[in-house]
């Protein structure tokens, strides 16, 4: 259906999606700490598998937040 006004309508938030990606970078990020640390590789690399799934795990609390406030998506 096109749109007579001439304006577009607005964004839709795509927070589903982004629930979904968030918890992949979790579950991948994490385990990758644990198999990193049996692996015996370098404290450097899984300090940053641990903070990348820290970042996944914030971004699901948000997301999830959101979407109990009732936005869409």
């Amino acid at each position: 259906m096109s749109n007579l006004s001439g304006t577009s309508p607005p964004p839709r938030s795509a927070l589903t999606l982004r629930l979904v990606l968030a918890a992949f970078g979790l579950i991948v990020c994490a385990g990758a700490a644990v198999i990193f640390a049996y692996a015996g590789l370098p404290p450097a690399l899984i300090v940053v598998a641990v903070l990348l799934a820290v970042v996944a795990a914030i971004d699901l609390i948000v997301v999830i937040t959101r979407k109990a406030r009732g936005e869409p998506g």
